[in-house]
């Protein structure tokens, strides 16, 4: 209310009325942990576990071996730098947020970074009708009066002796108001505004005083109001609603000019027509009339008039956002306010079901059992929820969720918030949505559109499979930096590599490159594979035997190749001690170093797809990768060629051919790796078993 004067009758407050009921179910209802949350807090932990573990292992070594403390302890802290990925968080949350830039470009609006990757763990969607699958353009399209049908734009209906009760109805009964662009209120008002402007004069009819008004309920689904009769008559009451409540207050119907009594057989002839409208995807609405007293709002003694059929056209863009869906293995449940028929026929035109289907009113969920509605969610692909109140959409999605299911959510209204505050994500319609509904929800659909969520989905799987990629690239490194620790303890040779060495990997060669990774476009069968199963680890025991077993060895021996290489070249004899700044030494070191960057871009390029070949993806399709690779190659120039960070790197310029020397190992890297994918393509067991990352 933005001016005027009124009188309230305050009935409850506080947590008493109906919108502190709801805060207290959405207050209730606790927000669920991300999966990419739950996954990196798994990957710090065992990390971390390792990178102690092999500190202290290794200081307990180094102690009994004959060094004494200080230099054992300074060893561990190098095992133990050369364990944690650094970089990563960083990494992470740079991906996260480039990924949520490029969903902002398609109309989808993360509020939580996180959310991003909860997407492509998604199996279930539970998904509003209208406006999201449908247009969100209502219009009448068939109007029934005493068994005969008119279609839209038919002026029959105002010769018709029901058409003037019927056009009294939809604009009486009626809470919007007609505008210069269209309408204000409701959907359905709105369209049935225009219908009867169409075809005969809304003002007029308007003109008539209203007495008295009982709103929209969704419990009882119609509204009454009475005003007094335009013709200056007594007082009627009319109603308007779902066709089963209106019906169940009427005791008579209107045939042509003549009022009969409303029998069972009368009934179901209505209810054949209501059928036959939602048959087509119409919704259907009923009307009915009463004379009444001044101020009254009869509940029963109607005469019935009639029904309307209204169409909101499917998006064009569904049906794919479905097959795609289907495609990837994610079920697809509709909830809706409509009547089942009406659900079903539209969920039909779109690709969500192909059979009968199984539709759930209402009624049945609230007299169903929480094992019955878990049994059904199960068992049946194809569910509608029909006639559903919005706070019963929380009952569903916590069925699903303790079936193990991650479920994304649609809603708009302030009785979505719970359920939207609930599900794994919760996805508010831009458009249409109430700000309790943003509120509540992790992603806005700023187009209301289906569509667009499907899109957001691929982009989620994606960023999953992209940060496994820049993980599988920073561990990679872990080996050739814990190595040489390692070989200087047992083995009693010159230390290959320092720590301000690592470090300048870890930070400065391994981060832009990764995030290159972290903006891989999705591969091509991204939407042909089933979500991710809960359980599935960004850590898991085939990536970690790819970076620490495979390609990290190989790294390694391409910088021990090369260090030993240049000691021997140089003159060195095992068991020789060089001091730090000898310049042989330094120069070995630089080598060792060289040799995991060379052998890092070799890797890079390769963690850049897990299935397809590199020659499909096209080696210069990634701008930012080869601005990674670029870099570590200036990094790489600057610690080995410039004097003043030879002096803070103890490092040494490098000849031509000491440079070259890791080269068959990049090249064994990409090659081996090449085949690896052709195996993965042709679904060899031995490699989907422990080499698919």
């Amino acid at each position: 209310v933005q001016s005027g004067e009124g009188r309230v009758l305050v009935c409850n407050t506080g947590m008493t009325t109906q919108i502190g009921s709801i805060v207290m179910l959405t207050k209730a209802t606790k927000e669920t942990e991300t999966p990419i949350h739950r996954e990196l807090n798994y990957f710090i932990k065992v990390i971390s576990a390792i990178a102690i573990f092999l500190g202290v292992l290794f200081f307990l070594v180094s102690v009994a071996t004959g060094n004494g403390a200080i230099a054992s302890l300074i060893f561990a802290i190098g095992i133990i730098v050369a364990n944690v990925p650094e970089g990563l968080l960083p990494t992470v949350t740079l991906a996260l947020t480039m990924a949520s830039k490029r969903m902002a470009t398609k109309n989808a609006l993360i509020k939580n970074l996180e959310s991003v990757e909860t997407l492509g763990s998604t199996t279930v969607i539970c998904t509003d009708k209208t406006g999201t699958l449908t247009q969100n353009r209502l219009g009448v399209n068939t109007v029934v009066l005493g068994g005969r049908e008119y279609t839209a734009g038919d002026r029959g209906v105002t010769d018709d002796p029901i058409g003037g009760y019927a056009l009294q109805c939809m604009a009486l009964c009626n809470a919007a108001d007609l505008t210069d662009d269209g309408f204000s209120g409701d959907a359905t008002d709105g369209a049935l505004l225009l219908y009867v402007n169409e075809i005969a004069d809304l003002g007029g009819i308007r003109r008539a005083e209203k007495l008295a008004e009982l709103p929209f309920n969704y419990a009882a689904r119609r509204m009454i109001v009475t005003y007094n009769a335009p013709d200056g008559g007594a007082p009627r009451a009319y109603v308007k609603g779902a066709p089963e409540a209106v019906l169940d207050m009427c005791d008579r119907i209107m045939l042509d000019s003549r009022t009969e009594p409303l029998t069972i057989e009368r009934r179901e002839a209505a209810f054949d027509d209501y059928r036959r409208l939602a048959s087509r995807g119409e919704r259907g609405l009923a009307y009915a009339w009463r004379p009444a007293d001044d101020g009254e709002l009869p509940e029963d003694g109607y005469i019935f008039i009639g029904l309307t059929g209204m169409i909101d056209p499917p998006r064009l863009e569904v049906p794919e956002a479905m097959a795609k869906c289907h495609q990837a293995g994610i079920k697809v449940v509709m909830i809706t306010g409509d009547y089942g028929l009406t659900a079903s026929t539209i969920a039909r035109q779109i690709g969500l079901i192909s059979g009968p289907g199984t539709v759930i009113h209402g009624d049945e969920l609230s007299a169903m059992s929480d094992i019955a509605l878990a049994n059904i969610l199960a068992n049946s692909e194809e569910i509608i929820f029909a006639r559903i109140a919005s706070a019963q959409k929380l009952r569903v999605v916590q069925a699903f969720q303790a079936l193990g299911e991650t479920v994304t959510v649609t809603g708009d209204g302030v009785n979505d918030a719970p359920a939207l505050k609930n599900a794994d994500m919760g996805v508010a319609m831009g458009r249409m949505g109430t700000d309790v509904a943003k509120e509540a929800s992790d992603m806005v659909l700023m187009d209301d559109n289906f569509a667009t969520i499907v899109a957001a989905i691929e982009e989620g799987r994606t960023i999953f499979d992209n940060i496994k990629k820049f993980i599988a690239y920073i561990l990679t490194s872990n080996i050739p930096e814990i190595l040489p620790f390692i070989a200087f303890v047992l083995l009693d040779i010159p230390l290959p590599l320092t720590v301000v060495l690592i470090l300048s990997i870890d930070l400065g060669t391994d981060i832009l490159p990764a995030l290159g990774l972290g903006a891989e476009r999705a591969e091509t069968d991204v939407m042909k594979k089933k979500p991710r199963p809960r359980g599935e680890r960004l850590l898991s025991r085939n990536l970690l035997l790819m970076s620490y077993g495979i390609v990290g060895l190989i790294q390694a021996a391409a910088g021990f190749f090369s260090y030993f290489v240049i000691l021997y070249a140089g003159g060195w004899q095992w068991g020789q001690e060089l001091a730090n700044d000898d310049t042989l030494y330094r120069t070995a070191i630089t080598g060792f170093f060289a040799s995991i960057i060379i052998c890092q871009i070799a890797d890079v390029i390769i963690c850049r797809t897990r299935r397809q070949s590199l020659l499909t993806v096209g080696f210069l399709s990634n701008p930012l990768v080869l601005l990674g690779i670029g870099t570590e190659l200036v990094l790489l120039a600057l610690i080995s060629y410039v004097p003043a960070c030879n002096v803070f790197f103890g490092t040494e310029p490098l000849a031509p051919w000491q440079l070259v020397l890791s080269l068959p190992f990049a090249a064994l890297i990409l090659l081996g790796d090449e085949l690896r994918r052709y195996f993965v393509r042709r679904e060899n067991p031995f490699v989907l078993e422990w080499l698919t990352w």
